[in-house]
């Protein structure tokens, strides 16, 4: 180094030392930084994004390009011809005579879907936040024991939980025992609405649980005490300082439990006896039953745009949200 550039702080590189050429494969899978001893180039992760892409991607790809298909005249599958017939069957039906109107059977059945993941969705929120507050007080001991509680329900399969709540709701079961012992009589539970509702609500809790009880986890309430010092009221120390604290965690658990909830399947037909019709069952109909592929893969197509926007909606007010907290 002269001194010309020990003056100015400067460094001149060797003359014989190329530029470096980035091209675009180096910039996606290449290292921005020197590659430590030890460690691999983002090259090896390759073949893990492939089959990642290729087991996610893909079979929605197909659903996808199925939608778009023709039905054949005769069993199920699909004829590689481009139609929009399945997509016009949603909202319109033809008669014998080829006209066509308006047929609003469909958006009833998504209508009760989406009924049904909201008020899941809301109960599941309403009583998950005071556990995971409740949760958060605890010791740390306390809380890893209540953690596998909590957790607890997923050990065992979900048919098997679900066929237990069938012998809890039916004419026989304990709840009708113990209204029959109380005078008022058994009640037809299984079968109906309720039935998938608190079917629905039971699977879904915990998804509600444990992202709220992450977020308070490390809530300080030393920040509670300086409220109520400050002579902040319970209801505004409850909704100005624990609720905006928990808000990431209760919006990560809306979106955990309504996108499920939209589209479940078990729930409904075991407990709801194939009387609540939502859209799972109306997927799984028309792929067995009605072996109408295409149109099976439109409903399939529709959920996954309301679960995709459900998410993002999640996503920015859950960012939102987060910033908030931290402010």
């Amino acid at each position: 180094m002269s001194a010309a550039d020990r003056k100015t702080g400067t460094r001149r590189e060797p003359a014989d030392v190329p530029a470096a050429k980035t091209s675009a494969w180096s910039r996606w899978f290449g290292s921005s930084h020197a590659v430590k001893p030890g460690m691999l180039n983002r090259l090896y992760s390759l073949p893990s994004i492939i089959i990642g892409l290729l087991f996610t991607l893909g079979p929605i790809g197909v659903i996808i390009a199925f939608s778009f298909m023709s039905r054949p005249d005769m069993g199920g599958g699909v004829v590689f011809r481009f139609s929009t017939d399945a997509y016009e069957k949603l909202l319109f039906r033809h008669d014998f005579f080829g006209n066509r109107s308006f047929d609003a059977r469909y958006l009833q059945v998504f209508g009760t879907s989406l009924w049904q993941a909201l008020l899941t969705t809301v109960i599941c929120v309403a009583l998950a936040f005071p556990i995971a507050l409740w949760m958060s007080m605890k010791s740390a001991k306390i809380q890893q024991i209540l953690v596998l509680l909590v957790t607890i329900p997923f050990w065992t399969n979900l048919l098997v939980r679900t066929y237990a709540w069938m012998l809890i709701l039916n004419e026989n079961g304990p709840i009708n025992w113990a209204l029959r012992l109380l005078g008022i009589g058994s009640q037809q539970m299984l079968y109906t609405s309720f039935a998938s509702v608190i079917g629905l609500i039971y699977t879904f809790l915990p998804f509600a649980i444990l992202p709220m009880y992450s977020a308070l986890s490390g809530f300080d309430f030393r920040l509670v005490e300086a409220a109520y010092d400050l002579g902040a009221h319970k209801l505004t120390v409850m909704r100005r300082v624990i609720f905006r604290a928990a808000m990431p965690g209760v919006m990560s658990g809306i979106a955990l439990c309504f996108i499920p909830a939209f589209g479940s399947y078990v729930q409904p037909v075991l407990l709801g006896g194939g009387r609540v019709l939502m859209v799972g069952n109306l997927i799984a109909s028309q792929f067995a039953e009605a072996r109408n592929w295409p149109f099976g893969a439109a409903l399939s197509t529709v959920i996954l745009a309301v679960t995709l926007l459900g998410a993002l909606v999640a996503s920015v007010l859950g960012g939102r949200a987060s910033r908030k907290a931290g402010e």
